[in-house]
């Protein structure tokens, strides 16, 4: 009340005056609070780090023990962008670089560095990081430098994917074997550094596609055979010294401007051409002669070069001379043999040219069937009919031949009875479907019930009859107790349909992932069963067939289990009718499900290998009861090969994923023999995974211990039903 009779008391002026100061001080109280509340709310607008960096970054923080030179990291929570952690540099919210060099860290480098997609640059180098090099690399790195650590083992196959590498250092390691064939789409390498290390066998073949290779780094490692490989590459930069390397040494390589070569086993010199119809030298290897230079080869230890200015010797001159007039003696003399014996002949000798063709294929094919290896002795499984394939001729109607393999084992069925039994292929005789058809009951007249294939002509290859039917031929003829028999097929007015032997119980897919009830669930002994029944499936058709049969779509929805559970592998012999360069088709059979091994993927690369790993899949969903790829699972968790195989060897870990309908039904001991076979089978690199006939030896020992422990007496049935109080009852090993 004083301050407001105060104020009524003053003069107008200066109570204008006072209003105006307080208005003026209220306006800048309002101001300095919207100030500070925008600077206090800057931490939550600011663009935080992607989660899945976050997240990669945590693992590795954690498999580098957690060492206090990364100042800010930390193995739960943090911004590594916002916070400024040591060696990491951010564009907006991506990890684009990780430089941790020469800080003495030790462990791993985690399992989780795939998930990096931005990151450009990764320079661990100069610590003493142990163990292999990950798998799992960051798919878009520019440059990669691990050099001078602790790292063992070899390259790995990921590296073939990074399209926009530019250098590769990993030298001073201990890496070994060979350097695999991982250069295929590495044509923006300019720097790669292999030296010191223990890498042996001879240069990979994809390392001649490195077009933009400048710098080429092999030192001090096992490398044998020829450098041969290098000459079209535009190198400035080659040391290959102190290797295993023979041969000549190629003239292209000579005018490279650095070029070390001292410490191998060359021939002498530079490779000089060859002198006119003589071969060049061969085996003459003088370890410890050559040197290392740009564009000068010194002679022979005698002081006399293979070439001297003076020109060539009288002896040699003459040599030269006398094998011309020899050559050209031999020459005319086969030429008048021909004449005479075409004169003879006359068109006969084209038609045996055609037949000779013929002879020289499948001696070709013979002889790289002698590659295969032989099965080891399996008492239940049975080679291949020993009938001969003949090659019978064709003529079209434009007179063009064609050869198919004949006989053909399995029965020719008529378009119209396939209809009837199948009611016109209605629906309600559906199946399944695939990538070349659907499939359908045939109930035939006999009361024998077959399943028929019905392939749509636009997913074929091979739309010629006799291509068609030269692999019924083969597929025919593939006998195994675990493989579903190819019964017949029917090929006329347009129409491919395969007809098989029927298996009812279903496939191994829908018993693991669409249970109706629950009540009825695979034991962990019908699991191992499973697994062993179709190592055995692939161990044939890799091992015991002449040529060997990829099945390349291998899945478990075509894993049929009949009323045993006994497993019966489908579509055996099917990937002949597909295109094999159309990679596109090949993803669609495989790749979408997630079954697909790395290599196959990304290049559309598959052999049997590739079988192997896909096998490895269907036993970690035996394991788990999870589908190979689930979207409705969180992020880390859906890919089942990326989240299973860190955990494989983690014996707590592993107990943790095991199938929850199992309720802790087996034995701990089988569980973790069946994980390790897993993880052999799921490795990256082809050359690694073990061949079926290994696979199948390490399950019939699996099975052979677990048959010395008592089961109960319900357990043939191989299944564990729920009790009321929805306990199982054990039936496993």
């Amino acid at each position: 009340m004083l301050l407001d009779s105060v104020e009524t008391s003053l003069p107008e002026e200066l109570r204008i005056t006072t209003m105006a100061t307080d208005s003026h001080f209220a306006r800048s109280l309002i101001q300095l609070v919207l100030v500070a509340a925008i600077f206090a709310a800057l931490p939550l607008v600011k663009s935080t780090t992607d989660s899945s960096d976050v997240q990669a970054l945590q693992v590795m923080y954690t498999s580098l023990n957690s060492p206090s030179q990364l100042t800010g990291w930390t193995s739960g929570g943090g911004d590594p962008c916002g916070e400024s952690w040591k060696g990491i540099t951010c564009e907006g919210s991506a990890v684009v670089s990780i430089d941790i060099s020469g800080l003495g860290l030790a462990g791993t480098m985690g399992y989780m560095l795939a998930n990096l997609v931005s990151l450009k640059n990764f320079d661990v180098s100069d610590n003493n990081i142990h163990d292999s090099i990950p798998y799992q690399l960051p798919p878009n790195l520019t440059s990669l430098n691990l050099a001078k650590n602790n790292l063992s083992g070899n390259l790995p196959y990921s590296i073939s994917i990074m399209p926009s590498l530019n250098h590769l250092n990993v030298s001073r390691n201990s890496l070994s074997q060979s350097i695999g064939d991982i250069f295929s789409n590495g044509s923006g390498l300019a720097t790669l550094d292999l030296s010191f290390n223990n890498f042996s066998s001879d240069l990979p073949n994809t390392m001649g596609s490195l077009s933009n290779l400048s710098s080429l780094y092999l030192q001090n490692n096992q490398l044998t055979g020829s450098l041969n490989i290098l000459t079209s590459l535009p190198l400035t930069t080659l040391n290959v010294a102190n290797n295993h390397f023979t041969g000549w040494i190629p003239v292209e390589l000579t005018s490279i401007r650095s070029f070390i070569y001292d410490g191998n086993s060359f021939d002498n010199g530079p490779a000089p051409p060859p002198p006119p119809f003589m071969p060049p030298p061969t085996g003459r290897s003088h370890p410890n002669r050559s040197h290392s230079g740009s564009s000068s080869h010194k002679s022979d230890a005698d002081g006399k070069a293979p070439h001297s200015n003076g020109g060539l010797a009288v002896g040699a001159l003459v040599g030269i001379i006398l094998g011309s007039v020899s050559v050209a003696l031999i020459a005319l003399l086969v030429l008048v043999v021909c004449l005479r014996k075409n004169k003879r002949k006359g068109t006969g000798a084209r038609t045996s040219g055609a037949s000779l063709s013929v002879r020289t294929n499948s001696v070709n094919t013979e002889m790289q069937e002698q590659r295969v290896k032989p099965m080891a002795a399996i008492t239940d499984l049975k080679p291949p009919p020993a009938e001969k394939v003949m090659v019978d001729r064709l003529h079209a109607k434009n007179g063009s031949a064609k050869r198919v393999k004949s006989p053909i084992t399995a029965t020719s069925y008529t378009v119209a009875s396939l209809q009837t039994a199948t009611n016109s292929f209605s629906q309600e005789f559906l199946i399944g479907e695939g990538s070349l058809g659907r499939v359908y009951r045939a109930d035939f007249p006999n009361e024998k019930i077959m399943a028929v294939k019905k392939i749509d002509n636009a997913a074929l290859s091979l739309q010629e009859e006799d291509n068609f039917l030269e692999a019924i031929s083969n597929m025919s003829r593939l006998r195994h107790p675990n493989i579903v028999t190819l019964a017949g097929y029917c090929a006329e007015h347009g129409q491919r349909l395969l007809v098989y032997e029927y298996v009812g119980n279903g496939s191994l897919h829908d018993m693991l992932h669409f249970s109706e009830d629950g009540s009825k669930i695979l034991t962990w002994n019908a699991r191992v069963r499973v697994a062993l029944g179709t190592a055995r499936a692939l161990e044939y058709l890799h091992e015991v067939c002449l040529p060997s049969v990829v099945h390349r779509n291998f899945k478990s929805a075509n894993i049929l289990l009949d009323e045993e559970l006994n497993p019966h592998l489908s579509d055996c012999g099917v990937a002949a009718l597909t295109p094999n360069t159309e990679r596109q088709v090949s993803t669609q059979m495989v790749g979408q499900f997630g079954y697909s091994a790395p290599e196959f993927a990304l290049s559309g690369v598959y052999t049997v290998k590739s079988d192997v790993y896909s096998f490895g899949v269907v036993m970690l969903e035996l394991l788990t009861g999870r589908k190979p790829l689930d979207s409705s699972r969180v992020r880390s968790e859906q890919s089942l090969v990326r989240w299973a195989t860190p955990q494989l060897h983690d014996i707590d870990a592993l107990a943790k994923m095991v199938d929850p309908a199992l309720n802790g039904m087996y034995a701990a001991k089988s569980l973790s023999r069946f994980a390790d076979i897993i993880a052999l089978c799921v490795q990256p690199e082809p050359e690694f995974r073990p061949p079926m006939s290994e696979v199948v030896q390490a399950l019939v020992r699996l099975v052979q211990r677990a048959s010395v422990v008592k089961r109960r007496s319900n357990d043939e049935a191989g299944f564990s039903y729920k009790t009321p109080d929805h306990e199982a009852i054990d039936m496993s090993f």
